[in-house]
């Protein structure tokens, strides 16, 4: 699953990627630097603790992000 989110500090989207799959779980910021985490769990952690919705032009899709990924975090499955 990945997710496509503009910000209001950069030109490029944020993207957020879990694929379990492969195993990859990244966050690539609007200035092109990164985060990389073992697993799903400590993304979706990480995501909840230092994103915030005012920093997204459009705020739905920042809680349409959340919201999928609280399921994922709860049910395992989007």
């Amino acid at each position: 699953m990945e997710f496509s989110l503009f910000s209001f500090d950069g030109a490029l989207p944020v993207e957020v990627t879990i694929d379990d799959d492969n195993g990859r779980y990244t966050i690539r910021k609007s200035d092109r630097s990164g985060e990389y985490f073992n697993s799903s769990k400590e993304l979706i952690t990480w995501v909840k603790t230092h994103f915030r919705e005012e920093e997204f032009r459009h705020r739905h899709e920042f809680h349409s992000m959340i919201a999928a990924l609280t399921e994922y975090e709860t049910n395992g499955k989007f």
